[in-house]
């Protein structure tokens, strides 16, 4: 299986930062070490330890993202996030050093890294926010895009341009006049002008040879599938044909390594999370009791891997008669949910239960959500391809809940599809690994659990 990675090449600017925060550590850790004690440092697991913490508590936070993007004085919305990354650290830190108390390097440790903590994050705070600044200059030009095709797909595709992450512009450009008018366009192109072909195989002879000159000549020329991958980072059902299919593209081998993999991820990382999660549960389960005196848990069949049914199991946080009139989505503002239940699906512990199910390999922490069955076949009937999202086992999370609001809506579910679609088309463990992360992002956030108004 090839491992593809479109969606890690597009976060260059995060790489970046976390590349010049790991290498600030690393450089100020050996050199303020040696100076205080006159001998290079050791390899010391808590050190690693904080270095990981300091990493995922600034992603989660937001710290490497630009803060012009989120409101005003972003100086001092970055310094706030780095402040509350060095406490989140100092007491990982000092927590991991408490497990380990018999060390003797336990009080020199403490001693010394309080300090530089503190020292390396006022010096990552002026390097992240001067940083921002450049890469803002240098990744915040939209790519300009040329549709050689008809204007109908032209407009589809700058339709299908709200929900991408990447900034472009397109235009269009008439198969019968490309010559002329590309010709024209490029020389008057502000920046690098790419073009994208809806329908590679409909072009006349001549037209096909100018794309391999221009191509020749360093010019982007991609197919539909590769701007919907490089641009949406997904990809929109009715765009796909059952060729593309074919092709295997969006299939997973069953013995592939990846997914062995996945699988003991799926296991170990469940099982913490029961386990750490266990006292939130019981919480939640005595405020359940307590809010209407009825059950703690709610159970719904599903759709897994290959469309088998499987029983999932919640937190409940509907009313006890919330499907008298039958299975319906759930909408903004749904009186149906209870003010306890409100406050556990904004923060997603109603999902918790689920993990058992990840145990038992009726799940997995990421793939695409299982939807009900009476809603399914509606959805197969209006959707095209859309059965090809049970070619993996369904998830906690996955790639549409990160990049997409909750949705009830036909669109909503095919909008959906095409994030599931990029996500069979570009598996990889590593990908999991960023959804997790934005998935905690999104906890923290408490964003993505409520139906967007209609």
């Amino acid at each position: 299986m090839q491992l593809r990675l479109p969606w890690l090449i597009s976060r260059r600017r995060l790489l970046i930062a976390i590349f010049v925060d790991c290498l600030l550590f690393s450089l100020g850790y050996w050199l303020v070490f040696r100076a205080r004690f006159g001998v290079w440092p050791e390899f010391y697991l808590p050190i690693l330890l904080l270095l990981g913490v300091w990493i995922v508590a600034s992603y989660v936070l937001g710290r490497y993202y630009d803060a012009n993007d989120r409101g005003r004085a972003p100086f001092v919305r970055q310094g706030f996030d780095t402040l509350w990354v060095t406490l989140i650290s100092t007491s990982a830190f000092l927590a991991c050093n408490w497990l380990m108390a018999g060390s003797e390097n336990f009080a020199a440790y403490r001693s010394f890294l309080l300090p530089f903590l503190l020292g390396f994050g006022v010096l990552s705070l002026l390097i992240q926010f001067a940083l921002n600044g450049v890469l803002r200059s240098h990744f915040s030009e939209a790519q300009q895009w040329l549709v050689l095709g008809t204007a109908e797909q032209a407009a589809h595709l700058s339709d299908l341009l709200a929900w991408s992450r990447l900034k472009a512009s397109l235009d269009h450009c008439p198969i019968e006049a490309f010559g002329q008018q590309a010709n024209s366009q490029l020389a008057h192109s502000e920046g690098a002008l790419n073009i994208v072909v809806p329908s590679i195989e409909a072009l006349p002879a001549g037209v096909q040879q100018q794309l391999i000159q221009l191509q020749g000549n360093g010019l982007v020329i991609v197919s539909l599938l590769g701007w919907c991958e490089t641009i949406l980072q997904r990809f929109p059902p009715d765009l796909l044909s059952f060729g593309d299919l074919l092709r295997g593209e969006f299939s997973i081998a069953k013995n592939a390594f990846q997914l062995r993999l996945k699988r003991v991820g799926d296991v170990v990382g469940s099982l913490i999370l029961l386990l750490l999660s266990m006292p939130l549960m019981l919480v939640a389960a005595l405020l359940i009791r307590l809010e209407d005196g009825g059950p703690i848990f709610y159970s719904q069949q599903r759709s897994g891997l290959n469309g088998q049914p499987f029983r999932v199991w919640k937190l409940r946080t509907m009313g006890l008669d919330a499907e008298r009139s039958g299975a319906q989505w759930v909408r903004a503002g749904d009186s149906r949910i209870t003010s306890i239940g409100k406050l556990l699906r904004l923060t997603r512990i109603d999902e918790l239960p689920q993990l058992w199910s990840v145990v038992m390999g009726e799940m997995s922490l990421i793939g695409p959500r299982p939807e009900r069955p009476e809603f399914e076949h509606m959805l197969e009937e209006q959707i095209p391809h859309y059965r090809i999202r049970y070619a993996i086992r369904p998830g906690l999370s996955g790639w549409a809940q990160v990049n997409y609001p909750y949705g009830a809506s036909i669109e909503d579910a095919a909008n959906k599809l095409s994030y599931d679609l990029y996500y069979l088309r570009n598996f990889s463990f590593w990908l999991d690994v960023l959804i997790l992360f934005k998935t905690m992002r999104l906890v923290f956030n408490a964003k993505g659990a409520v139906p967007k108004s209609i």
